[in-house]
């Protein structure tokens, strides 16, 4: 699908290039990272294995991609299913190419209508002419310098946007996912952004991390990029300082995130281990991060998360951007057991969690005691 050339829009200005790279970036001074001006959003294909599924090399992307593949993949199982009959999952998982374009850009339209608090959007596309000299306060990066944007005020108008200006975000090479979290960032704004991001001056969205930001996971999972992954708001401070508040999740969503950094202590703080909100989502997909590694976790059955009986035996279906997929039981009636000794019980626990896989000890986050059992050879590509 060709390219259509953009019309309209208003031209970014010198102050708005400086203020977006810094916000994403930390500078405008020196480049962003190059997989950003490299890397769109791709399917696989539509004849193939996991065509519902975005492929993206293992980048800085891959975070952002994984909350779209998130939103996807509610689409095919819940969102479009047909409410008369019972469709097998791997049929609601068959999606043609027309249905691929219209799942990405419909979820790509909602994130950000999401993130607009469903008011308004901003959407950032290059042109073909620079509107930014190079210079030592800002950096080309044949991207930022070009953008124009565009304001929506209307969902459906939004939508229709995003459908005909797709090719921008899915051509590969290409700056897709740069100019999907610019339109992002744009539509939260920069001070909302700063205030969201709660840390010193010179703060930013991004950070080292291989594959993303959580910072980034939040702002398109709730429409806020906080830090904080705790329910609400919590003050913290100490005898000699006020308690100043930390905002964490206000509201449970359609998605949820589950969390598990390894040994990680430093990184193990309350704050950035998922609440209730965030574990228990409205339908039965989540974005994983385990170890850094980020994937989608999600079964097909609606009632998982409402009814008790539902949670403690069902299939449990995992994927990631880089193409790979596997399938689990949990099984939680070891907990309706009960008896043994609480000592006996620990120690069991301890031995497990040795020679549990990274993937089990994140899912243990949600799932305390479950039984996990692989469908199958884990595939040697899958990182954790």
């Amino acid at each position: 699908m060709a390219k259509l050339k953009i019309v309209g829009g208003r031209p970014i200005t010198m102050d708005e290039a400086i203020e977006l790279r810094q916000t994403v970036f930390g500078s405008a001074a020196s480049p962003p990272r190059g997989e950003w001006t490299r890397t769109g959003f791709t399917f696989g294909p539509a004849n193939q294995e996991y065509p519902y599924g975005l492929r993206t090399p293992r980048n800085a992307t891959r975070g952002m991609q994984s909350v779209l593949q998130a939103h996807i993949i509610k689409q095919f199982i819940f969102d479009n299913k047909p409410r008369e009959k019972s469709v097998p999952l791997e049929e609601l998982l068959k999606p043609t190419e027309a249905e691929q374009a219209l799942s990405l850009y419909t979820a790509m339209s909602d994130i950000l209508w999401n993130i607009g608090e469903k008011t308004k959007a901003i959407v950032a596309l290059p042109g073909e002419a620079s509107h930014i000299p190079h210079s030592h306060v800002y950096f080309q990066d044949n991207v930022t310098e070009k953008l124009y944007f565009f304001e929506f005020t209307k969902l459906d108008d939004l939508q229709i946007f995003m459908k005909r200006y797709l090719p921008y975000f899915t051509e590969n090479p290409g700056p897709g996912t740069l100019l999907y979290l610019y339109s992002a960032v744009l539509t939260r704004g920069m001070e909302n952004m700063r205030n969201d991001l709660d840390a010193p001056k010179g703060a930013h969205l991004m950070g080292p991390h291989e594959e993303g930001s959580l910072n980034v996971i939040t702002l398109l999972l709730t429409g806020r990029a906080t830090p904080y992954l705790h329910n609400g708001v919590v003050y913290v401070g100490d005898e000699d300082h006020y308690a100043v508040p930390q905002f964490g999740i206000l509201s449970r969503g359609a998605i949820g995130l589950l969390v598990w950094e390894g040994e990680n202590e430093a990184m193990r703080s309350a704050s950035r281990m998922p609440g209730s909100r965030l574990k228990t989502p409205a339908t039965p997909v989540w974005v994983s991060c385990c170890c850094g590694h980020y994937g989608v976790l999600f079964n097909s059955n609606r009632e998982l998360l409402r009814n008790y009986h539902a949670e403690k035996r069902f299939e449990l279906h995992y994927y990631t951007c880089a193409g790979c997929y596997l399938s689990m039981t949990v099984d939680n009636r070891g907990q309706d057991e009960g008896g043994g000794d609480t000592g006996d019980q620990e120690g069991d626990r301890k031995r497990d969690d040795m020679v549990s896989t990274p993937l089990e000890r994140l899912i243990h986050t949600k799932w305390m005691d479950a039984k996990i059992t692989y469908h199958g050879a884990l595939p040697a590509s899958l990182n954790f």
